[in-house]
């Protein structure tokens, strides 16, 4: 059996697409339907349902062989990145996905840090939402996550990195920006510019206004901080965000960002990657070097 055979078999479980499968080794789909049938012959047993569109579904002994299989080409992959290039030298891509306003406004400084330390790293970052965001690492489609509120999940490990103030934010004109700390029951019926309901930073606002009895008038929603930033400059209503995205605006006379009297109230953003996953040495430095800053 090749290695290469089990490693287009465990790209196949990770993307569910025989099409993924085969770019991913730069073979045809039809090499991959050979290699899962050669593997079903050895083992005398069906290890994956073909469903309609080539998507691939796993049976109980294809998860049995995945969940062996994985750990061992994790490790064989890390000893072949010792053996390739020496200590001293850090190569190689690190793939990291984030949402917008950690990506925008956090992460640059980290990114900037380590380019200047490591300059034959790639560093790829992409922007999703934070469900997609787990989903990738889950998938091995990153390596590492950065995300608000990270869920726990048995197959990842999540790491708290820091914590962002949450804020007033309001156009400047505005009444509550001529107070220096506003209480909660000041946004009594304030139009209001909201995340959209299933972004993790609206369910923690909206457990923080329902705890102080506090009723808004949510006149549009939004699933990232730039826009309702944009909203919020225009007077469409008020929000409440995290201080560190709004600094620029602050800076600039654009926004108010005014503090609450019963806060302070925080978002605990987090670096989440899959659990029992052999990070590349790259990535692993990137790590240490977030974790490091965050103590």
């Amino acid at each position: 059996m090749h290695i290469e055979t089990l490693k287009t078999f465990c790209d196949l479980v990770e993307t569910g697409s025989f099409s993924r499968a085969a770019r991913l080794n730069y073979v045809s789909q039809s090499a991959v339907s050979q290699q899962v049938k050669a593997l079903e012959a050895r083992y005398n047993t069906v290890l994956i349902e073909r469903g309609p569109r080539h998507v691939a579904t796993l049976t109980d002994t294809g998860r049995l062989l995945y969940g062996e299989c994985k750990p061992l080409l994790e490790r064989l992959r890390y000893v072949e990145e010792r053996l390739r290039h020496p200590a001293t030298t850090m190569t190689g891509p690190v793939r990291i996905a984030t949402v917008y306003s950690v990506g925008l406004h956090a992460l640059p400084p980290y990114v900037t840090r380590f380019m200047k330390a490591h300059p034959q790293v790639k560093v790829h970052i992409e922007y999703s939402r934070t469900d997609k965001v787990c989903d990738a690492c889950l998938n091995d489609t990153i390596d590492l996550g950065i995300v608000a509120f990270p869920v726990r999940r048995a197959a990842m490990a999540a790491l708290p990195w820091r914590e962002e103030k949450l804020v007033l934010v309001c156009a400047p004109d505005h009444p509550l920006a001529r107070t220096r700390r506003v209480k909660l029951p000041q946004l009594l019926n304030e139009d209001f510019v909201a995340f959209e309901r299933d972004i993790p930073t609206r369910r923690t606002i909206d457990r923080i206004l329902k705890d102080h009895g506090v009723t808004v008038n949510r006149v549009i929603e939004f699933d990232n901080i730039e826009t309702i930033k944009r909203a919020v400059e225009v007077g469409s209503g008020v929000s409440i965000l995290p201080d560190t995205t709004v600094l620029s605006e602050v800076h600039g006379g654009t926004l108010a960002a005014r503090d609450f009297r019963e806060g302070p109230f925080t978002r605990t953003i987090g670096i989440v990657h899959r659990r029992g996953r052999v990070l590349p040495a790259a990535a692993r430095e990137f790590l240490r070097l977030l974790t490091a800053a965050g103590d």
